[in-house]
C-alpha cells in the first residue's frame, strides 16, 4: 500500500475519522491541565509528591497514548488503496501454484479467476479484542508477515481439507485488470485493444448497467450447479477461515500467533521475519486439535531431514524398535526458510523460484519486497503474483453462522519484478501421504537443480538432524532455526542482521 500525508484522512469513511475526532479530543483535553514536556512522545503531569506512585504508572499511560495514536495512523494509512489496473500478457502462461493458464480465451480466463480468488486473502484487521497484556487492537503496520503466513497455512489447509478441484463458487469476478497482447521480448504494448476488467471493484457505490444476455460474456454466465459435495464443500470452506478469525481463541488467529511468538522473544507491535513466522505456525500446528491427520516441518538451516519428517508423519517410527508394518503416516506442510542472496536477490535464483512455483505441491512462498510483506502464488514471464496484506478491514465475526466471506477473498490480482523481491523468504511445500512425500522430493530436487549458482537454495538429505549434530535445533523441538556459519565467517555476522530480523513493515 502506499503511504500517505496525514491531508488524506478527509477520504477516510466512517469509522476511521471518529476514531481520529476522538485521539484529538482527548488530547485537548489532556492539554487543558497544567503539563510539561516528556520525551518525544508528548506530555505529563507536573511532578508530584510522590514520585514512586507517578514512576509506576506514568509509563503504561505513555504507552498506551503512543499504541492508539499509532494504531488510528496506521488505520488511515492502509484503510484505503489508490486502484491500478494489473495488465496480463494474452500470449504468456500465468503460473498459479502448479497450475497454468494462457489467458487468450475466455475459458481460461475463467479458471484463473477461479483458481486465483479461490485463495484465501488475510489483510490486517482493525477494533478486534485487545492482544492479551496489550492494548493493541488492530494489526496495521506491524502484522503483515503474520497475515503473509496465514495465507501460505490456509492455503496448506485447503488443499488438505478440500476436494482437489474445489474453487470458491461464489468467487467474485476479476477486478482492475487489463488482458493485453505485448511483443516479444519488449515491454512495450502492441496496441491491442484491452478486455475490460470484469465486475466492479468492491465497495464501489457505482451503478453497474445490465448487459442484456446475449451481451454477457460467456464467462461470467457460468455458474455450476450446486451440489451436496459444494455445500458440503462450503461448510469446511467456513470453518476454515474461522480458524484465523480475529478472536483470542481462534487456533491461527493473530492473537494466538502472537501469544506463541512469545517464545522467541516477539510481542505484539513486534516486526516478525518469515523465519520467525514458519516457526510460529509449526507451533500453532502442534498446539490445536481442530486440524486432524496434519503435521508441520520447518527445515533446519536450508535442509529438510528426511527421516525427520518421516518420525513427524509417522510416530510409530519412534518407537523402539520402530513398527516398519505401520501404514500410519500424516499428512504434512513443509516450510523452508532461505535466503536468496545478500543484500538483494541473486539473479540466478529467479529461474528456481518459477519453477518451485511452477509444482502443483507448492503452497506459496511468504516474503516480499524489502519493508513489504507479500504472499506469492505464481507469476507471469518476470513478474510475481501475490496477495497483499497491507490492506485494514475492519474485523469480522466469524462466531456468526453464514458470516460473509466476501472480505477473505480478494479479486484484484497484483505483480511486482523478480528483481524488487526480498532475498529473505519461506518456501511452503504441502504432501497429503507418503508416496506424496517421496514424489514432491524428487520434484523439488529437479526445480532446485534449474539454478545457475553452484549450491541449491535447499537440499533434502537423508537421516535425522540428529545425525549431523543437530538434534537441538530439529523442527520437532521448539527453538528457531540455527545459523551456522561456514569457518572465518563469524566475525561477519554481525554486520548483517540475522533473517528473522529482516524489516517487514
Amino acid at each position: 500500500m502506499n503511504s500517505v500525508s496525514p491531508c488524506t484522512a478527509q477520504y477516510i469513511a466512517g469509522g476511521m475519522q471518529e476514531e481520529l475526532v476522538e485521539n484529538r479530543r482527548q488530547q485537548q483535553q489532556q492539554q487543558q491541565q497544567p503539563m510539561e514536556r516528556q520525551g518525544s512522545f508528548g506530555l505529563r503531569p507536573p511532578q508530584t509528591p510522590d514520585p514512586g506512585r507517578e514512576a509506576v504508572g506514568e509509563p503504561d499511560e505513555i504507552d498506551k497514548l503512543k499504541a492508539k495514536l499509532m494504531s488510528a495512523w496506521n488505520n488511515v494509512k492502509y484503510g484505503w488503496t489508490v486502484k491500478s489496473k494489473t495488465s496480463f500478457n494474452k500470449m504468456s502462461p500465468v503460473s498459479v501454484l502448479g497450475h497454468s493458464y494462457l489467458l487468450n480465451s475466455e475459458d481460461e480466463v475463467e479458471r484463473f479467476r477461479l483458481a486465483f480468488v479461490s485463495r484465501v486473502w488475510l489483510t490486517y484487521r482493525r477494533e478486534f479484542p485487545p492482544m492479551e497484556g496489550s492494548t493493541w487492537t488492530t494489526d496495521c503496520g506491524w502484522g503483515c508477515m503474520l497475515r503473509s503466513g496465514q495465507m501460505l497455512l490456509a492455503q496448506g489447509l485447503l488443499v488438505h481439507l478440500m476436494p482437489r478441484d474445489w474453487a470458491w463458487p461464489d468467487a467474485q469476478q476479476l477486478t482492475d485488470v487489463d488482458f493485453e497482447v505485448f511483443r516479444p521480448n519488449s515491454p512495450a504494448r502492441a496496441g491491442g485493444v484491452p478486455i475490460p476488467s470484469f465486475g466492479s471493484p468492491r465497495g464501489s457505490n457505482t451503478p453497474v448497467k445490465s448487459l442484456p444476455s446475449d451481451q454477457v460474456p460467456k464467462s461470467s454466465q457460468k455458474k455450476r450447479p450446486e451440489c451436496a459435495r459444494d455445500r458440503q464443500a462450503e461448510t469446511v470452506h467456513h470453518g476454515l477461515v474461522t480458524w484465523f478469525g480475529d478472536q483470542p481463541l481462534a487456533p491461527f488467529g493473530v492473537h494466538q500467533l502472537v501469544e506463541i511468538g512469545k517464545s522467541s522473544g516477539k510481542k505484539a507491535g513486534d516486526w516478525y521475519g518469515p523465519s520467525i513466522v514458519a516457526h510460529i505456525l509449526r507451533k500453532a500446528v502442534a498446539k490445536t486439535c481442530v486440524v486432524q491427520n496434519l503435521a508441520l516441518y520447518v527445515a533446519q538451516d536450508c535442509t529438510v531431514y528426511k527421516e525427520d519428517v518421516a518420525r513427524l508423519c509417522d510416530p510409530s517410527l519412534c518407537q523402539t524398535p520402530p513398527d516398519p508394518s505401520s501404514e500410519t503416516w500424516k499428512s504434512v506442510i513443509i516450510l523452508v526458510p532461505v535466503r536468496l542472496g545478500g543484500e538483494a536477490l541473486n539473479p540466478s535464483y529467479i529461474e528456481c523460484v518459477k519453477n518451485i512455483l511452477k509444482l502443483e505441491c507448492c503452497i506459496g512462498i511468504i516474503g516480499g519486497k524489502p519493508k513489504h510483506s507479500l504472499y506469492f502464488v505464481g507469476f507471469q514471464d518476470e513478474q510475481l503474483l501475490y496477495l497483499d496484506p497491507h490492506y485494514c478491514q475492519p474485523v469480522v465475526d466469524v462466531t456468526q453462522i453464514n458470516f460473509s466471506l466476501e472480505s477473505f477473498h480478494c479479486s484484484s490480482p497484483k505483480k511486482m519484478p523478480f528483481t524488487r523481491m526480498d532475498p529473505s523468504c519461506t518456501i511452503g511445500f504441502y504432501a497429503k501421504n507418503k508416496k506424496d512425500f517421496e514424489s514432491l522430493c524428487s520434484a523439488v530436487n529437479v526445480a532446485l537443480s534449474s539454478t545457475q549458482e553452484k549450491y541449491p537454495i535447499f537440499t533434502f538429505v537423508e537421516g535425522q538432524s540428529q545425525d549431523y549434530g543437530l538434534e537441538g535445533h530439529s523442527s520437532i523441538h521448539s527453538g528457531p532455526a540455527a545459523l551456522i556459519l561456514p569457518p572465518g565467517k563469524l566475525g561477519q555476522s554481525n554486520n548483517r542482521r540475522h533473517s528473522d530480523e529482516f524489516v517487514f513493515l
